[in-house]
């Protein structure tokens, strides 16, 4: 079997399937499938690191940390784009590339405008080589790493392409995968991402690109620029990127005259709406690259392009009253209470106001007619105030909590008061229930959230281990709640003992404690007696634990509340350490030690040999660092392994070193 031949079929056979699924929307495997090919692709480029190739899509995976971005000089300069408004001003422009060119017969590609993070992408030979942000439109950083873990844009190109050419686009965040991730920080916390642009954005400059590699980025492409490409026409430059294999709207029209023109930009004025990710206008351009270059360039723009803004959906309405909201975190947020109005095809009574400087800066008061718009196209929000009402006095933000009354505090450089009554303060109790019972932490069936808020203001609950003693007669006289209902809340609660210890973990809302943080926590402590026994030190030394949240788990356990409470889910059966399965080989003797494996092994396979390790105490690292103690070097080990082993001078040692070491004594 010619193995170099076997690499090179499988990493173009995903090229292909990555190629269906994330640009044509069209998969032809399932994931499982797919996910079994990577996984025979990596093993072989890990037994056969001479293959190496930097277009393998195995790298899609991300993992290489850049901590400093290269600035990098454009060799085709970035211009931005003259904006119009109007159809007048599209007219006018018209008139002026007429002068340039003469009576001539124009054509125009009209392509929508997408909100996101620009991007310039060098091929050479068909190879992504280079990936540069706009920056200042002459210089930008350095993305690469990043940019190749997004699975929309080609590694490795296909077709009949130019030695080398730079392919301009817009790295967006579609809106599911944007209100996905908010979804993950509320659930720890955490503050929401404002709109998906600025996500996107920051998502580029992110020191690992294991973490750009996690997040739902798209790019769609709309201008190649080079030297000798191999069409005349815009539109044509669409139709050949496609080819090659790039992700290009198929929104794009070519235009005959201006009245074609101004029937796309109607017709997406209106059905913007119903696409996955943001667009903020229409773009057009002098279809002929010909006409492009006899008209050039301003200081700033291309005179063969201009931008159509829609105009911003906005109303504008009254402002009835400022309520405030309290999360199961004790964070405030003020909700501006309006009277209703139509935006975007919805119907809007609340805004979001923020916080207290976004009213201090606004000065947003009672009364006031106010201008609404959808931030994001997502989340409404005051974006101004149009006609100042009755009120003389601006508004004062609460001092107190508008639930318990405690009074609110607001640390330096946090945006947000907060209300402190941690353990008294109903929807904050409310919320952490809420939070325990959901889906992901202990999927409680048969309980939801309104039926929490039931049992809270009833009394029979006030934290969640309460949940545990509760009994059919108790919750029979609630509102809308029956026999059955009643029978399978409870036997919902007792199955809830069975659920696994990292949710457990995730389940007790230890601020900043995710699902990711938890099974890391859950794995390197075992149990919830060592985890509240570390020190602040020990926490942070596990992989991937900063500061903060150690600072919030040690928090956590210092509180008496909480400790109360956990000996209580201890005592009703809920699991507080890891069930592992009985190993009579298993021993301590590598307690402590950190042992990275690399290369090929003749007795053991690779995951033999980790679990071996895991089994004897020790613990299993990705990447060789200074924490590690060995390194178990097979048959081809990677050399960039094997010079950072010696930098760091970290002990190497032979498959046959470790037999020896867990056989001793």
């Amino acid at each position: 079997m010619d193995i170099q031949q076997t690499i090179q079929d499988l990493r173009e056979e995903l090229n292909l399937h990555n190629h269906n699924y994330y640009v044509l929307d069209n998969p032809t495997i399932s994931d499982l499938e797919f996910d079994q090919k990577l996984k025979h692709l990596q093993d072989l480029e890990a037994k056969y690191p001479e293959f190496y190739d930097e277009s393998s899509p195995s790298l899609r995976v991300g993992g290489t940390i850049t901590k400093n971005f290269k600035t990098i000089v454009h060799e085709n300069r970035m211009y931005s784009l003259d904006n119009s408004y109007s159809k007048d001003d599209l007219q006018d422009w018209e008139v002026k590339i007429q002068k340039v060119l003469g009576n001539v017969q124009l054509q125009y590609t009209c392509e929508l405008k997408y909100d996101g993070a620009s991007i310039s992408i060098t091929y050479e030979n068909g190879k992504l080589s280079k990936a540069v942000t706009r920056g200042d439109g002459f210089q930008g950083d350095e993305v690469t790493n990043n940019i190749k873990t997004i699975k929309s844009i080609p590694l490795k190109l296909k077709g009949n392409y130019p030695p080398k050419f730079d392919i301009r686009g817009e790295i967006i965040l579609p809106f599911e995968g944007f209100e996905k991730m908010n979804q993950d920080l509320i659930e720890i916390g955490e503050t929401p991402y404002s709109n998906p642009r600025n996500t996107a954005s920051g998502s580029l400059k992110l020191q690992d690109s294991a973490e750009v590699a996690k997040r739902p980025l798209d790019c769609l492409l709309y201008f190649i620029t080079g030297n000798n490409l191999p069409f005349n026409s815009q539109y044509d430059g669409l139709e050949t990127a496609r080819n090659w294999g790039f992700k290009v709207p198929t929104q794009s029209k070519l235009a005959n005259n201006l009245d074609e023109v101004f029937q796309f930009i109607e017709y997406w004025d209106v059905h913007r709406h119903d696409l996955p990710y943001e667009t903020d206008g229409v773009v057009v351009k002098i279809n002929n690259i010909h006409f492009q270059e006899e008209l050039g360039y301003t200081a700033k723009s291309p005179r063969w392009a201009m931008a159509y803004k829609f105009k911003a959906e906005q109303v504008t309405t009254t402002l009835n009253s400022i309520s405030y909201q309290v999360g199961r975190t004790g964070a405030i947020t003020p909700v501006a209470n309006l009277e209703p109005v139509q935006l975007a095809g919805t119907i809007v009574k609340r805004a979001s106001l923020h916080n207290a400087d976004q009213i201090e800066k606004l000065d947003i008061r009672v009364g006031d007619e106010v201008f609404v718009e959808k931030g994001g196209e997502i989340i409404p929000k005051i974006i101004g105030v149009a006609k100042r009402g009755n009120q003389a006095e601006p508004t004062k933000y609460i001092t107190h909590c508008p639930e318990c009354h405690t009074e609110l505090t607001r640390k330096e450089g946090e945006a947000n008061h907060f209300c402190p009554n941690f353990y008294g303060c109903p929807p904050q109790i409310i919320g952490r229930i809420q939070h325990y019972i959901s889906r992901k932490a202990m999927d409680i069936e048969g309980l939801g959230g309104e039926t929490v808020a039931l049992l809270f203001n009833n009394g029979l609950v006030k934290d969640y281990s309460d949940l545990y003693e509760l009994t059919v007669d108790q919750i029979l006289p609630l509102d809308r709640m029956a026999q059955k209902s009643a029978e399978n809340l409870i036997k919902g609660v007792q199955n809830s003992k069975k659920i696994p210890f990292e949710n457990v973990l995730f389940a007790l809302g230890i601020r900043y404690v995710g699902e990711t943080v938890a099974k890391k926590l859950a794995k390197h402590y075992k149990n919830i007696d060592a985890l509240r026994q570390a020190s602040l030190m020990d926490l942070i030394l596990v992989d991937e634990i900063g500061e903060r949240i150690a600072q919030s788990v040690i928090e956590f356990f210092e509180n008496q509340n909480n400790s109360i409470i956990i000996e209580r889910l201890k005592s009703f059966g809920v699991q507080f350490e890891i069930i592992e399965k009985f190993n009579p080989n298993a021993t301590s003797k590598l307690v402590g030690k950190t042992f990275v494996v690399s290369g090929v092994f003749e007795i053991f396979s690779r995951d033999d040999l980790k679990k071996t390790i895991e089994d004897n105490g020790g613990k299993v690292g990705s990447s060789i660092s200074s924490k590690t103690d060995y390194v178990i070097a097979g048959d081809n080990m990677g050399p960039a392994k094997l010079e950072k082993a010696n930098q760091l001078g970290i002990a190497i040692i032979s498959e046959n070193d470790f037999i020896k070491m867990i056989n001793e004594n």
